[in-house]
């Protein structure tokens, strides 16, 4: 082989292994960092973390999700949604729980997603007309006992899953899920608007995990869920009447 060609192809060998060894922005290393920050006390300690090792990659994922997704009803700039998607995950990051085997990579994205969903399916009801608003107002307006009793019971379901996850599940892959699950329903205000494969798609992307493991915690928690409902409709409670697994 001709020495410039060699020399082409040793060329293009080292561009190859320099794009593979260029640093991933939101790696272990972040993940760390969330971990030390939220186990810190000391806020300079916590300023330092956050300025020199998680800023960066938080930044980053916020670009890229906003491009990708391309939401389309925002009213001001790109930059002022960054920074206001940015600040929202820096005001969820105590949320993180690691040992609950979800990455923070992965734990971010959907929390930068919920954010930025909300925000555009409010911007996009401002486009709908007053008569339709004023409707959807009254309704909710004759409705407001049972939507008391909706998020009562929803809320004392959420405790109840949350304090009994381990007797429920003891395999790793279930649990996470399971926590997933809950989680989401902790933030539901922020995703009502998700249909059923969206919802799928956040857990997924939050454990990693394939959906019919997926789908096999769902139908565990709903055989849970049936009993609650009677406990709650025989009650008036859940958490304070029982607690601990059906099965």
């Amino acid at each position: 082989m001709p020495k410039k060609k060699t020399n082409d192809v040793k060329a293009e060998i080292k561009k190859i292994v320099k794009k593979k060894k260029r640093k991933v922005y939101f790696g272990m290393e972040v993940q760390e960092a969330i971990v030390e920050y939220n186990s810190s006390d000391n806020d300079n300690e916590r300023n330092v973390i956050y300025g020199t090792r998680i800023h960066k990659a938080f930044d980053k994922l916020a670009e890229n999700i906003i491009n990708t997704f391309k939401f389309t009803y925002f009213d001001y700039g790109f930059n002022d949604i960054k920074h206001e998607t940015v600040a929202f995950m820096v005001m969820n990051m105590h949320k993180y729980d690691h040992t609950k085997g979800s990455k923070a990579f992965s734990y971010f994205s959907v929390v930068a997603k919920n954010y930025l969903i909300l925000h555009n399916n409010n911007n996009y009801k401002k486009f709908k007309t007053h008569d339709k608003m004023d409707v959807l107002d009254r309704h909710r307006g004759n409705d407001t006992q049972g939507e008391s009793d909706i998020v009562t019971l929803t809320n004392e379901i959420v405790e109840y899953f949350d304090k009994n996850m381990n007797s429920i599940f003891k395999k790793d892959r279930d649990l996470r899920i399971g926590y997933a699950i809950i989680d989401l329903m902790k933030q539901r205000d922020d995703i009502e608007n998700f249909n059923k494969k969206a919802i799928y798609i956040l857990i997924r992307e939050m454990t990693d995990v394939e959906t019919a493991h997926i789908t096999s915690v769902v139908n565990v928690l709903k055989k849970h869920y049936k009993k609650l409902l009677n406990v709650y409709h025989k009650n008036g409670t859940i958490v304070h009447n029982f607690s601990g697994s059906f099965f």
